[in-house]
């Protein structure tokens, strides 16, 4: 065989790499027993290696992208292992795309998530500094069908480029490849750079982590928390024309449901555990906006510490996991052994917010010798670390 071609740079890597639609169908058609050893062996014997392993990382990514249900057609996209694990999920994207209308400018745009959805509502100017980002962005808006509205421009954008009209943004949170940033003046571009992006656009998005220190650092906004399946995913910072008018706001996907609200206008009760307990959505914890669901949805708290709320009636919602007490018991072993034995529980789901429960420690210490599902709530009533035995409301 020749030698095989050494590519510049990874933008030649992945045109060669599209050019080759043998290669991915070469392995497509890998008999399953044959080891992935065997298989590079293979493939390197009729293409260069560099792009069999970017071909097989590639395919990888597809069929972790496609588990996940981050993308309908993550089958058929390009994606990076950072880009994926950054990039908006399908439905977060279309959720937050809603708000624009017209042109927007996507800086940051990575693999080309959030451009995917906001191209289906209008044109999109997808900038980021990485060339092959950008490429993988052109090709995923081609999956898509919105090809022709997704135009893309590598360039640094804290540098002077096009700056009117909508910003959707995605700083990168892990510059240089570090650990994800918890601190949005870390990020890049950093928080100096963003707000002075907010004041030269006539509104838009900021994506940034939910984990993260947002809360204080922007002005006249509101903050977005966006979850997903029950796992927060996005806070969304909408300034300028695409600011609401209440500071904080919690969305739950794929149901929609949303509660806007100041943190501070609701205060609810703290009561002992009542017939059940429920397991807010982490978009309403994460917003601050316990006590105001709370307060809509008649319900009270078991601690100021705590998260669980507790009420008289099974709840159907989509804010909350609904659980019915069985017992209320001290956090001790003993006694949640034998209150296992007693419900006669097969298995057991163990939760925990805030007390520093060992839970593979709790689980091996129990006999679970019964028939039926149970739940163990280790939480604070009144100060007091306290498990309540329940099982799922139906």
């Amino acid at each position: 065989m020749t030698e095989p071609p050494s590519f510049p740079d990874e933008s030649s890597l992945l045109q060669a790499l599209r050019a080759s639609p043998v290669l991915f169908e070469t392995i497509a058609r890998a008999n399953s027993a044959e080891t992935e050893f065997h298989l590079q062996q293979r493939l390197r014997s009729e293409f260069p290696d560099e792009m069999v392993r970017a071909a097989l990382i590639l395919r990888d990514l597809r069929q972790k992208a496609t588990a996940s249900k981050k993308f309908a057609r993550a089958d058929q996209m390009w994606f990076t292992p950072t880009g994926l694990e950054q990039t908006t999920a399908e439905l977060v994207a279309r959720h937050k795309a809603k708000r624009f209308e017209g042109p927007v400018w996507d800086y940051c745009c990575g693999i080309g998530g959030d451009s995917l959805a906001l191209a289906e509502r209008g044109e999109v100017h997808s900038v980021d500094l990485d060339p092959a980002m950008c490429l993988r962005t052109e090709w995923n808006a081609a999956v898509y069908g919105v090809g022709e509205r997704v135009h893309t421009v590598v360039a640094d954008v804290s540098q002077p480029v096009p700056r009117e009209g909508l910003l959707h943004i995605d700083p990168d949170q892990r510059p240089g490849g570090q650990q994800r940033m918890r601190r949005v003046e870390d990020c890049s571009p950093n928080l100096d750079v963003l707000r002075v992006l907010m004041s030269q656009f006539r509104g838009g998005a900021i994506k940034l982590s939910p984990a993260s220190n947002f809360g204080g650092k922007f002005t006249n906004v509101e903050i977005e928390l966006v979850s997903l399946h029950g796992e927060c995913k996005e806070a969304t910072i909408w300034f300028g024309d695409l600011a609401g008018d209440q500071p904080y706001r919690a969305t739950t996907l794929p149901s929609g449901e949303t509660i806007a609200a100041d943190p501070m206008s609701a205060r609810v009760d703290i009561t002992s555990p009542r017939a059940f307990v429920y397991d807010p959505d982490p978009a309403i914890v994460r917003a601050g906006l316990l006590d105001v669901t709370a307060e809509r949805l008649q319900l009270t708290r078991l601690d100021d510490a705590e998260e669980y709320l507790t009420g008289d009636q099974p709840l159907r919602s989509p804010w909350a996991q609904t659980f019915r007490v069985l017992e209320i018991l001290p956090n001790n072993d003993r006694e949640v052994r034998a209150a296992c034995r007693r419900r006669e529980f097969a298995s057991v789901e163990i939760k925990c917010r805030h007390l520093p429960i060992e839970v593979e420690r709790v689980r091996r210490k129990l006999n679970l010798e019964g028939n039926r599902p149970g739940v163990l709530i280790f939480a604070r009533v009144a100060g007091k670390a306290t498990v309540l035995v329940c099982e799922r409301a139906r």
